[in-house]
């Protein structure tokens, strides 16, 4: 390998190592005792995987050599895959990188509101991403449930609205439960397309058909639907709002985001009975500062409102996720 070494006198060493096949390695030595290693190679094989990991084994060693055991801590990182076919690396909503264990892209498709992906995980499922947000996988029942307050309420009988929800989730768990009508309002028919195709598990057959004996769904825009219901003095014993979680900004004044959720919300309770139940999700337990904002605006709304939260580990997240009960005062 050829060698290239740079010194910076009180900023350290850098020194790059390039072979005749593209591969090369960085050397990164700073002054306060931090040495870091880079090893970047091209190869699709689980070959080339071993003979890295065994040049790695055997630099590891020449460092302890050298340093004549004077090391505190030694950390090799799993080794990230770029340009592959599928891609593995997803983010989570505060910020941190996660490798999912994904062998196949089952659906890929833009639509005039949204890229459109389901993934095949060893673990999940198959795996709905919106717009590069993991949305829901057949693995997470424990979402579904949250958002339809956790098994405490009785839908027999009642009329509910959901905003959203094109995977078909929530629509399968609460038709199984008796409702007198559940009216749920999706914009994107490709989401419910995918999903009624390759989300089997998590919306069964429901999907199938745009209306049941106790459901329709109506492929539009929530927003004028909302203002028409409420014209028309329509009530709702449960409005269940899976459109979007809380925007991770904390300015809300600056994003757009946040006016169509304090929309929603004031929208949503003109829509609900005075002794009905309004759902939601909110986001990361870690977003401190973007949830407590949101328990804010619910001071804003043109009626008096209460709320209650719940936190819950929704599998393919990674994290655990807030949840939010509201009611009218």
């Amino acid at each position: 390998m050829t060698e290239t070494v740079h010194n910076w006198e009180d900023h350290g060493y850098l020194a790059t190592y390039i072979q005749k096949n593209g591969s090369f390695a960085n050397l990164r030595i700073y002054p306060h005792g931090l040495v870091l290693v880079d090893l970047q190679s091209y190869n699709d094989q689980t070959k080339g995987k071993e003979e890295t990991d065994r040049l790695l084994d055997k630099v590891e060693e020449k460092m302890k050599e050298l340093f004549h055991g004077n090391i505190k801590r030694v950390k090799r990182l799993p080794a990230i895959l770029r340009g592959g076919a599928i891609d593995r690396y997803w983010p989570t909503a505060d910020g941190r990188l996660v490798e999912y264990d994904i062998d196949e892209v089952v659906y890929d498709e833009d639509s005039p509101f949204q890229n459109i992906k389901i993934l095949h995980s060893k673990q999940f499922g198959n795996i709905l991403i919106l717009s590069g947000d993991v949305n829901l996988a057949e693995s997470d029942l424990a979402y579904t449930q949250a958002i339809m307050g956790s098994g405490k309420e009785n839908y027999a009988g009642k009329e509910v609205l959901i905003l959203g929800g094109g995977d078909g989730g929530i629509l399968y768990e609460i038709v199984k439960l008796k409702p007198k009508m559940v009216t749920m309002v999706e914009i994107d028919q490709m989401v419910i397309d995918g999903c009624k195709k390759y989300m089997r598990k998590t919306c069964g057959d429901v999907l199938d058909n745009l209306k049941g004996e106790c459901y329709q769904v109506l492929i539009e825009d929530c927003i004028p639907v909302l203002k028409r219901y409420a014209k028309e003095g329509r009530m709702f014993d449960y409005v269940i709002n899976d459109l979007t979680a809380v925007p991770i900004s904390t300015s809300p004044e600056e994003d757009s985001t946040w006016e169509f959720l304090r929309l929603i919300l004031d929208l949503s309770m003109k829509v609900l009975k005075q002794d009905g139940k309004y759902f939601t999700q909110g986001n990361c337990i870690n977003l401190t500062d973007a949830l407590t904002l949101y328990e804010e605006q619910l001071s804003r709304l043109y009626c008096p409102v209460e709320f209650s939260k719940e936190i819950v580990c929704v599998p393919s997240y990674m994290e655990l996720w807030v949840f939010y009960t509201i009611w009218k005062k």
